[in-house]
């Protein structure tokens, strides 16, 4: 019986599929290129008559463009809508909340996830430091 190591180097399968991708993807865009700028009489006279008109060319990029920016601004949106406002009781804590602890291991790592104060968040961005 092996054991298994957990690595976060990619298994040599893995790691195919991804150069596959890869080549699949700049062939993708070579493709792309070459309709987008070669003229049309020019992939006619090669017998390439199957293309899709050079309007998509621009088109589907500009949809993806504003898809994009629409998402981002639906999901600011959210997030706003779904905040607390400052006077809400969902910001009230007490005794019983848990503080941050720092154990031996972990004094040059990443901290614990926890939930910071909202005076605490005023004092770090919105006061000056005292010198």
């Amino acid at each position: 019986m092996a054991v298994e190591l957990n690595s976060p180097s990619p298994l040599p399968e893995r790691a195919i599929y991804g150069f596959v991708l890869f080549l699949g993807s700049q062939f993708g865009i070579f493709l792309y290129c070459v309709w987008a700028y070669i003229p049309e009489e020019w992939l006619h006279s090669i017998g390439l008559t199957y293309w899709p008109q050079k309007y998509w060319a621009i088109a589907v990029p500009m949809y993806l463009l504003v898809a994009l920016i629409i998402s981002v601004l639906v999901l600011f949106g959210l997030n706003m809508i779904n905040t607390a406002s400052l006077d809400s009781v969902d910001n009230i804590t007490d005794a019983y909340a848990k503080g941050q602890r720092m154990d031996d291991c972990q004094k040059e790592g990443i901290p614990r996830l926890k939930d910071v104060s909202i005076s605490q968040v005023n004092r770090m961005f919105f006061l000056s430091p005292q010198r």
